[in-house]
């Protein structure tokens, strides 16, 4: 194993077992605090072989494991098919074990996402820029997703490789890895801009583009699955709107003046503690997360200029569609709804903190302190069923 490689497996090993002793730690130590209506949430298909490995089943899991185990019903079609077929051709391997299946799925692929990154990382900013890359992932506050019985580990992956793929040359195999990509998320379909952008400058245009056009029949996957299943080819856009989401006519805009307005709201909720109009049974909760999520806005923003200026208009504008696409679709409640989890798996901000941390020691350490201040506090939430996105 080369010396870079050797850096991310101990930055993954590290982080992984650092979170999930923390995670176990809150589960015990804070159990008073659980939420009061967790067992909403909560089912038995979140538990299987006690507490070690049942902490990371939480929320939209259950959505993934009851696909895994029994196909697609209305309320679940939101979720595209990659993840949890790769959880059900496991757990059926496991006798049935679909919690550890899904987590030994997440952990693989957050193990080569780690690699990957460094790779691509190390060929743009060098070791160093490529280890502190890598260091920020593992430490972002949403990084706990990376291990849970989420599809985040295996997005990352696939874009990463589909990336990496395109930057040799392999367009056929970067199509199908975007493709592969789209039945693991719906933002997914960022790749394609990207993609297309690196073949068009491609030497061999047609035929690079042809490679990236092999996405959209491996996507066609995902409504035939549907329509096999629920008889609805296009279940999964009316599915959206169990998390309040709607299409607005101002594309991402919309969003950005809807988190906005959200975020002044909450401001004045903690400013005047009473009497304004921020949306929730808990208004001094709503307000922090409506809070919350247009900072991470504002960051993810300004990191998106950051890395369309050092590492070209692919990179930017992966990072620019990935983020319109949540932002196009808002939530009646909170607006900016998990986007700082739908941040996690666009790897060009976290190369954008790299370079710009390069000759500032002072803010690599910030970013350190303040990436781990609130990865803790965002563990506590997921282990007593707090949200957390």
């Amino acid at each position: 194993m080369r010396a870079g490689q050797r850096q991310a497996l101990d930055i993954y090993l590290w982080s992984r077992a650092a979170i999930w002793i923390a995670a176990l730690f809150a589960f015990f130590f804070f159990e008073p605090n659980r939420h009061p209506d967790a067992s909403r949430w909560d089912t038995p298909r979140l538990h299987e072989l006690g507490y070690f490995t049942d902490i990371w089943a939480r929320w939209d899991s259950d959505f993934f494991l009851r696909i895994a185990q029994n196909g697609y019903d209305e309320t679940s079609a939101a979720f595209h098919p990659l993840y949890p077929a790769l959880v059900a051709v496991l757990g059926r391997a496991f006798f049935g074990h679909y919690v550890l299946a899904g987590l030994l799925v997440s952990l693989l692929c957050c193990l080569g996402s780690f690699l990957l990154l460094f790779r691509l990382a190390a060929e743009r900013l060098g070791a160093e820029g490529a280890q502190r890359s890598v260091l920020y992932l593992a430490v972002f506050p949403m990084s706990l997703f990376l291990q849970a019985v989420y599809s985040e580990s295996l997005f990352l992956l696939l874009v990463l490789a589909a990336f990496a793929f395109a930057e040799r040359g392999h367009f056929a195999s970067a199509g199908i890895l975007a493709g592969l990509a789209i039945l693991t998320r719906a933002a997914g379909i960022a790749l394609l801009p990207a993609l297309a952008l690196l073949a068009w400058r491609h030497r061999e245009r047609l035929r690079a583009l042809g490679g990236v056009g092999l996405a959209l029949p491996v996507a066609a996957v995902y409504p035939l699955v549907l329509w096999q299943q629920v008889d609805d080819p296009w279940a999964f856009s009316n599915a959206q709107d169990r998390w309040h989401r709607h299409f607005s006519p101002a594309g991402p805009l919309g969003g950005i003046w809807d988190g906005l307005v959200s975020a002044c709201r909450g401001l004045e909720q903690f400013v005047v503690g009473h009497g304004t109009h921020v949306a929730g049974t808990n208004p001094m909760h709503a307000a922090a997360e409506n809070l919350q999520a247009f900072a991470f806005l504002v960051l993810f923003l300004g990191l998106t200029v950051v890395a369309w200026r050092k590492f070209g208009a692919p990179y930017g504008l992966f990072a620019a569609v990935s983020l319109a696409i949540p932002l196009s679709y808002p939530s009646s409640r909170w607006p900016l709804l998990s986007l700082p989890r739908f941040g996690l798996v666009v790897f060009p901000f976290f190369l954008a903190l790299a370079a710009l941390t390069s000759t500032r020691p002072r803010l690599h350490n910030a970013v350190i302190a303040c990436s781990m201040l609130f990865l803790g506090v965002a563990v506590v939430q997921w282990a007593l069923w707090q949200w957390v996105a």
